[in-house]
């Protein structure tokens, strides 16, 4: 069996503001260091990352249905995401 991980990172640009970025894949660890070593995707280059929030899926279908779902998020309603992970 598989598992799909959907993820969500804060980003950090050189001048400080926060942004986040929503994505999706089979092995989180692999993709969280090309994120960071600026081989992952183009909107993450230049910037710092860090893993913020991550649910877990068993089929590649789910995983891309709440990728793309939480990618209509507000910036607020991803905070909001983060903030509940937090408190469990």
């Amino acid at each position: 069996m598989s598992i799909f991980f959907v993820y969500i990172l804060e980003t950090i640009n050189t001048k400080g503001e926060k942004s986040y970025y929503t994505g999706y894949t089979k092995d989180l660890k692999r993709r969280l260091s090309e994120h960071k070593n600026g081989t992952g995707a183009k909107y993450c280059r230049g910037k710092s990352v860090e893993l913020k929030y991550f649910e877990t899926y068993t089929t590649r279908k789910e995983a891309m249905q709440r990728e793309l779902e939480i990618k209509t998020f507000t910036q607020d309603k991803k905070i909001e995401l983060i903030k509940d992970l937090e408190k469990s």
